[in-house]
C-alpha cells in the first residue's frame, strides 16, 4: 500500500468508524474533499476492521453465552463502532420511500433527522434479522460465523461503490458532509475496492464450500442491483442515505444465504 493509499484508507476509517484517528496521525492523514472522494475506494477495507471486531466479539462472547446472545453482542459492537451510520441511512430511506410515492417529497422526508414509523420498523426488522441469521449460522460452527461476518462487512461496502460509479447523486449537496463521496468515482477506484473485497470470499470458501460462496456472491450482486434499480426508479439517482441502506441490505443478503440450509 502506497503512502497516499494509506492516508486515504485512514481517512475512510476516520469518517466511517469511531476508530480514533486523531492528533499527529490525523494531521499526517490530512483532509480535503478530493481526499475524501479518493477514500471511497477503501470502503471495503473499512469492512475488514468492522467485520474483524464483530468476529472477535462473537468468538469471545460465545465462550460463555448462547449463540443468540453472542450474535446480539456482536451486532451491538458493529453498531457502536460505526456510530450506526449505515443503519441511520436505512431508516431514512425507509421513511422517505415508504412515506411518499413522489420523488421530491421522498427526498425531503429523507433529509429530516427525525425517525418515522417506516424507519423504526426497518431498523427493528433489520437488526432482529441480523441477530437471528448470525445465531443460525453459529449452528454450523464458530468458523462459519467469523467467515460470514468478514464477508458481509467487506462485500456490503463494495456494493455502494457501484452506485457511486453508475448513478447520479440527487441528495442535498449544500447540506451533506459526505457530498465529495458521492461524486462519480473512476474505474481505478472501483478496482481498488474490488481488490479489497476478493479475499473476503476465501474464509467462506473454506468454511462452507464453493456452492455457498458462489451463492453468496450472487446474492450480493442481486441485492446491490435491486437497490440500484429502486433508487433509479424512485429517485432518479442515489443519496448518501441510499449508500448506507445498500450496505445494510447487502450485509443481510450475505447472512441469509450463509444461514440457508441446503438439506
Amino acid at each position: 500500500m502506497t503512502v497516499n493509499a494509506l492516508r486515504h484508507f485512514l481517512l475512510a476509517l476516520q469518517f466511517f468508524t469511531r476508530v480514533p484517528v486523531t492528533g499527529r496521525l490525523a494531521a499526517w492523514v490530512g483532509y480535503s474533499p478530493h481526499m475524501l472522494r479518493a477514500s471511497a475506494a477503501h470502503f471495503p477495507g473499512v469492512g475488514w476492521i468492522v467485520g474483524g471486531v464483530a468476529a472477535a466479539v462473537f468468538v469471545a462472547a460465545s465462550k460463555g453465552l448462547p449463540p443468540l446472545a453472542a450474535a446480539l453482542l456482536s451486532t451491538v459492537a458493529t453498531v457502536w463502532l460505526t456510530g450506526a451510520f449505515h443503519e441511520d441511512g436505512l431508516a431514512d430511506v425507509a421513511d422517505g420511500l415508504g412515506g411518499s410515492a413522489q420523488r421530491e417529497r421522498a427526498l425531503e422526508i429523507m433529509k429530516d433527522s427525525r425517525i418515522g414509523a417506516f424507519g423504526a420498523i426497518a431498523l427493528v426488522l433489520a437488526l432482529g434479522l441480523k441477530v437471528a441469521l448470525l445465531a443460525a449460522i453459529a449452528q454450523q460452527g464458530a468458523a462459519s460465523v467469523v467467515a460470514a461476518l468478514l464477508a458481509a462487512h467487506v462485500l456490503s461496502r463494495l456494493a455502494p461503490l457501484f452506485l457511486i460509479r453508475f448513478l447520479p447523486y440527487v441528495g442535498d449537496s449544500a447540506a451533506s458532509k459526505s457530498k465529495p463521496l458521492a461524486d462519480a468515482i473512476g474505474g481505478g477506484a472501483l478496482a481498488v475496492g474490488i481488490l479489497w473485497s476478493i479475499p473476503a470470499a476465501a474464509p467462506v470458501l473454506i468454511a462452507q464450500g464453493a456452492m455457498k460462496t458462489g451463492a453468496m456472491l450472487l446474492a450480493v450482486v442481486a441485492a446491490g442491483a435491486w437497490m440500484a434499480r429502486l433508487f433509479r426508479r424512485r429517485l432518479q439517482g442515489f443519496t448518501g442515505d441510499g449508500l448506507g441502506a445498500t450496505q445494510q441490505v447487502c450485509e443481510l443478503a450475505v447472512y441469509a444465504v450463509l444461514a440457508w440450509r441446503l438439506a
